[in-house]
């Protein structure tokens, strides 16, 4: 008896793009081109232009996606917390897309999705009664804290995840307590201590950024 022969999945622009993104997110943006996107999908380079418009438009489709995963700033919140909320999913996605960060505002042509969610951010930021050159220094300094905190997070050797317990172990016995003091009392005081996340110091300094924005709003 003859065996059928196996079908063919058939490609759309989101499947090429949820595998562009999974094999960045796997080995890293460098690692994304077009024939590594087709022996990804089990296709053809050819195949993939049939669905986008070449290794530029795959990337502009992957920073839409990104910007698509974070929450804007709820409306029935006040402008503090909208975004805080808006602050906290950011960091959340990017350290799942590192790779992402260089991207995000470097296009030329921004897409629909991410025009719309710097809209919601500024509007919540004048909701919020800022004037507008505070609105501008609002905008730059929460993003690039989270940018730079996410690329940080993302490439640490130890997070304070219990996993993390013998690399921290490992890394904190080649320290000398007579010329790094303070390095060997921050990990063995705080990095080793149960409970101990990198992670925290985000929501720490970003409420430090929203105190601040409030105090020179109201001065």
């Amino acid at each position: 008896m003859t065996a059928e022969p196996t079908k063919r999945r058939r490609l759309s622009p989101p499947m090429v793009i949820d595998a562009a993104i999974a094999l960045a997110d796997r080995d890293g943006i460098e690692a994304l081109t077009i024939r590594a996107l087709a022996d990804e999908l089990g296709t053809k380079p050819m195949t993939l232009y049939h669905h986008v418009d070449g290794k530029d438009g795959v990337l502009g489709a992957m920073v839409e996606r990104v910007f698509g995963e974070m929450a804007t700033p709820p409306d029935d919140l006040p402008w503090r917390d909208a975004m805080r909320t808006r602050c906290l999913s950011a960091r959340e996605v990017l350290v799942r897309h590192p790779w992402s960060v260089p991207l995000l505002e470097s296009r030329t042509t921004p897409g629909p999705v991410s025009l719309a969610h710097h809209e919601a951010v500024l509007a919540t930021l004048t909701r919020g009664g800022l004037p507008l050159p505070l609105v501008a220094h609002a905008y730059a300094i929460l993003d690039s804290f989270i940018y730079g905190f996410a690329i940080q997070e993302a490439n640490l050797p130890v997070q304070g995840r219990e996993e993390d317990a013998a690399l921290t172990q490992e890394i904190f016995s080649g320290f000398d307590p007579q010329a790094y003091p303070n390095l060997v009392r921050l990990t063995a005081e705080h990095v080793m201590q149960p409970g101990y996340s990198f992670g925290a110091s985000f929501e720490f300094g970003l409420d430090l950024l929203l105190d601040g924005l409030d105090s020179a709003a109201t001065a």
